[in-house]
């Protein structure tokens, strides 16, 4: 007989705790970003700065991938309670990024292109237009990451919002290296700085797609190599040496939040409530299914998957 109520067995899918300050703090960002994006590109083009360029594709990159997670806090907190979701929707930002990854990449290839052009067929350089743009472009940047950094003691419980504090910092990056590529081609006329930088920049956008996608794509695909829970979890299951673990699944439902499911073998099995109760210090662990079998020999079946 249960000796729980229907309402205390039942759980909320709401992991992923999204709040909308967050969300209020992201947009801001995007806008300055966007701003700041379409001033670069124009003053790029006019004045044929390739680093200039592709620090403001860079920063338009950024401004679709905060976009990007934006809209995932959004649908996240709207969906958070819908039963067609049967773990809950934290998975809603890992599709976000595993996405935006995919346009990264072709963003990089397009300046990696272009800027490899510009060693082929240069162009004069309007130096002075373009570092000041530069300079207010890395302004904007040191203000982004400040707006971010308001809320870096909760970047841990938010990994949407952790990532983009590290995008626009890389972004700040990049702007810096637009900057020191235009004041070298100006002052010691070493111009080939500048599409370099662009091929730099274009190398850090890839480089950034390809991580993000591998990290993203092996959430989407239930995979897990948290091996320090995984035995977290097993010696706390067995430390009455009498319950024995046969069959362990561990699973991310989103960025920060961990399902289990457990089969176990025991001579005198204790409640599931007891054996959840053993569960508690390890952290994110949100979903926990715990199946007990009884056994007279647990020495038969120990055998663990």
């Amino acid at each position: 007989m249960h000796r729980l109520s229907r309402q205390e067995l039942n759980h909320s899918h709401n992991f992923d705790q999204c709040s909308k300050s967050n969300e209020r703090k992201t947009m801001a960002v995007i806008i300055l970003t966007i701003l700041t994006m379409g001033a670069e590109i124009s003053t790029g083009i006019l004045t044929g700065s390739m680093a200039l360029l592709a620090d403001g594709w860079h920063m338009g990159t950024h401004a679709f991938a905060l976009g990007i997670t934006w809209f995932a806090y959004i649908m996240a907190r709207r969906y958070a309670n819908i039963s067609t979701f049967s773990f809950g929707t934290g998975k809603f930002g890992v599709l976000a990024g595993y996405t935006s990854a995919l346009f990264l990449g072709v963003t990089a290839v397009y300046m990696i292109v272009e800027s490899t052009k510009r060693f082929l067929y240069p162009v004069d350089i309007g130096f002075n237009e373009a570092i000041i743009v530069a300079i207010i472009g890395l302004l904007v940047n040191v203000l982004s990451v400040w707006l971010l950094r308001a809320d870096k003691d909760h970047h841990h419980h938010d990994h949407n919002l952790k990532a983009a504090y590290l995008h626009v910092l890389a972004d700040a990056l990049t702007s810096v290296l637009a900057i020191i590529a235009l004041l070298f081609g100006k002052y010691f006329g070493l111009v080939f700085l500048d599409p370099v930088m662009g091929l730099v920049g274009g190398v850090l956008i890839g480089s950034w797609s390809w991580g993000l996608l591998k990290s993203s794509g092996f959430i989407l695909l239930d995979g897990n190599q948290d091996q320090k829970t995984k035995q977290a979890i097993i010696e706390a299951i067995e430390a009455d040496q009498d319950a024995k673990i046969v069959d362990l699944h561990l699973w991310k439902l989103g960025s920060n939040s961990l399902a289990v499911l457990i089969t176990l073998v025991a001579s005198n099995p204790s409640s599931p409530e007891e054996y959840r109760s053993r569960l508690n210090r390890i952290h994110h662990l949100d979903h926990i299914t715990i199946e007990a079998h009884s056994c007279l020999d647990t020495r038969c079946i120990c055998q663990r998957e």
